[in-house]
């Protein structure tokens, strides 16, 4: 007889609240709750050595990271990326009030199509946003290879990429910038969140 009990595609991991209970006391001792808090800091600073990246910049989700990532490079006119992505990858662009330009993804990965990003380039292109679609790497050397060609910025949205790597590096450490979610649904999670991943310290303080 079928069992009407739910069915959860996922279920995230929480430890034990025990676990918790001394981090928890701490905070409320020390009433600092936003504003590059001691456990922000922290945080930042684990996950720089676990990515192996030299700087982490915390967000509340994914999509405001990738909002102000795009708005810290300056950019202009249009951007290429995928159609194939979460529609907060598109909506970010938009925000920030530039163009997708579309590219058509690879049946293999679905992944950008690097063969086919260079006819999308224009003199009105500023940027390649790449999504490493289920935290499959795109083909890193050959946006590397176009964007230094044209002198395009490279932002990889790597939402669904903790624990990924390319060339036995992380996947976020790639591209002018990344980012990558926190989110309940994501292998490390931090029940809602997410981060940029920048490589300049003066980048760094302007996304901060």
């Amino acid at each position: 007889m079928f069992n009407s009990e739910d069915i959860y595609i996922t279920k995230p991991f929480l430890p034990p609240m025990e676990d918790l209970t001394e981090g928890l006391q701490n905070i409320w001792d020390s009433r600092i709750l936003s504003n590059q808090g001691p456990n922000n800091i922290k945080l930042e600073s684990q996950l720089c050595d676990y990515l192996g990246v030299p700087y982490v910049s915390l967000f509340s989700n994914c999509t405001i990271a990738l909002m102000a990532g795009i708005r810290a490079l300056e950019l202009t006119g249009e951007v290429i990326t995928t159609p194939f992505s979460f529609p907060a990858t598109v909506s970010s662009i938009v925000w920030n009030n530039l163009y997708p330009s579309f590219v058509d993804i690879d049946s293999e990965y679905f992944n950008l199509n690097t063969n086919l990003i260079e006819n999308k380039i224009n003199d009105k292109t500023s940027a390649i946003l790449a999504v490493h679609a289920y935290g499959y790497s795109n083909s890193m050397d050959n946006i590397s290879r176009i964007a230094n060609k044209y002198n395009l910025k490279v932002i990889y949205d790597g939402a669904a990429s903790f624990g990924s790597f390319f060339k036995d590096k992380s996947l976020l450490s790639y591209g002018d910038l990344s980012v990558v979610s926190f989110h309940a649904t994501k292998i490390f999670h931090t029940f809602e969140g997410g981060a940029i991943i920048s490589h300049d310290l003066n980048l760094k303080k302007k996304i901060d």
